[in-house]
């Protein structure tokens, strides 16, 4: 499977005490890059959470964000700090006593006292099984949005790879008809400029000429590689920094057709061969 670095799922969870959230969402890297948004209550699974993504992903800019919605407390669960309450009460008599004129707690003062309803904290070391079985769910649908985009790349790069192939092939066969012409003129073109010169120095000047323009190995590495870009696409798997070391060596076999081209023809087809190789590297920056 070839994966894209660019990807993204959200995922909710409804729980008792409230709502857990995960988002996860990347785009393309050199590395694989953590950048985590987490509630201060839930850091402590930080740790764990960065061991699961790591295991299931190789490259990419990946954010995640946790967060946990409290839910509003039902009538039936407030339950009023009776001991409180009498502090609050003999504790404001006092104070009337001393200030006669001090005005008395109004009910939404008391209930809104610190501690009034007990202890209501939430356990959010105990959310964390919730939390890990909501973030491997909410990593399949990650992991699901980058498998599509990545089969897209992918197909994309096997176009620009027919597309090479079908340039090379109608070069092939100019290759053999360009040398001899341009053997023949350039036979000619030292006869008449060095006049008396034996012909083994004519003979050793075009053999040299030849073997400048000859362009076999350079197309027959191009089908080389162009044949291991195939074959790492459909092996699968974290294949972004070997097809990008691919678009270097194509790019250095395209730019050595430029300059050993000895027609239009060959000079052409060099740039269509780096516009499309320019394309997939474009395309592959995003390949995980």
């Amino acid at each position: 499977m070839i994966c894209s670095m660019t990807g993204y799922a959200v995922k909710t969870r409804d729980l008792e005490r409230g709502t857990l959230q995960i988002e996860l969402k990347s785009v393309n890297s050199r590395y694989l890059d953590f950048h985590f948004r987490i509630a201060d209550d839930l850091r402590a699974l930080e740790i764990p959470l960065r061991e699961l993504l790591a295991s299931h992903l190789s490259r990419g800019k990946v954010e995640c964000r946790l967060s946990f919605n409290a839910a509003a407390a039902r009538g039936e669960q407030l339950q009023i700090n009776g001991e409180l309450l009498s502090s609050l009460r003999l504790l404001g008599a006092q104070v009337r006593e001393a200030l006669p004129e001090a005005s008395p707690l109004s009910v939404n003062e008391v209930l809104r006292w610190p501690g009034m309803f007990g202890e209501q904290g939430i356990d959010f070391a105990a959310l964390g099984p919730e939390v890990l079985a909501l973030a491997r769910e909410a990593l399949k649908d990650f992991t699901a949005t980058r498998a599509r985009e990545g089969e897209k790349l992918a197909q994309t790069i096997v176009d620009r790879v027919d597309a090479m192939r079908e340039i090379v092939r109608g070069v092939e066969p100019r290759i053999p008809e360009a040398q001899a012409l341009f053997t023949d003129k350039l036979r000619q073109r030292l006869v008449e400029a060095l006049g008396n010169a034996s012909d083994d120095r004519i003979l050793q000047e075009v053999a040299v000429f030849a073997t400048r323009i000859d362009v076999a190995e350079e197309l027959a590495r191009l089908n080389t590689h162009l044949d291991e870009v195939r074959r790492i696409l459909k092996a699968g798997g974290a294949c972004g920094k070997r097809l990008d070391f691919l678009m270097q060596e194509l790019n250095r076999e395209a730019n050595t057709l430029a300059s050993k081209s000895a027609i239009t023809e060959v000079s052409q087809a060099a740039m269509e061969l780096k516009l499309l190789i320019e394309q997939m590297r474009e395309q592959i920056q995003n390949l995980e």
